[in-house]
């Protein structure tokens, strides 16, 4: 079997359970730690390792971290995948080593998705609104009155950023209340 090939079985018949849940989002969602335990019984199985190597690649305005998810078979053939991601220097709650931990495991978690072809779809970060309502389901919900006051309010100088912090606006949405 050639390395496409052992990728395309692994990425075919892996999967990995949302095992953690954000009580803060109501949200599951899986972590590095779930793909690398989900992976571990392919490695023998079909004769490759998987490695992931960190690296700091700018510092100004904000640092930046490459992580790499390589595939190896046993005759030191690769494949990789990359992620990058900033580290939020100004994320409140957490010590800095807290947010380059934060950034690393979340390179970590989205290298080794590309690699595996994890469908991000159904993912906490494609299904979290992070508070916000969905605006048509706000809309149906209210009367055309609450809508208005939205509308009167950018018309008296408001600011729709106040709005979109609420609730999910699509770009349609967004264009009527600033029409």
């Amino acid at each position: 079997m050639t390395i496409n090939q052992k990728l395309a079985t692994i990425q075919t018949k892996f999967k990995s359970k949302k095992s953690r849940f954000n009580s803060f989002g109501k949200y599951y969602f899986r972590s590095a730690e779930d793909i690398l335990e989900a992976i571990k019984p392919y490695l023998l199985e079909i004769g490759v390792a998987v490695t992931i190597n960190e690296e700091l690649i700018a510092t100004d305005p904000m640092p930046i971290i490459k992580t790499t998810a390589k595939l190896i078979d046993e005759k030191g053939l690769e494949l990789e995948a990359v992620a990058i991601v900033g580290v939020d220097l100004n994320q409140k709650g957490m010590q800095t080593p807290q947010q380059f931990g934060s950034a690393s495991s979340y390179a970590k978690k989205y290298a080794l998705g590309n690699l595996l072809l994890i469908d991000d779809t159904q993912d906490s970060d494609a299904t979290n609104n992070h508070g916000k309502k969905p605006v048509s389901k706000v809309i149906s919900k209210q009367k055309l009155s609450d809508v208005q006051k939205a509308v009167d309010y950018i018309k008296a100088g408001g600011k729709i950023d106040a709005i979109k912090a609420k609730y999910d606006l699509t770009s349609e949405q967004e264009k009527l209340l600033q029409a």
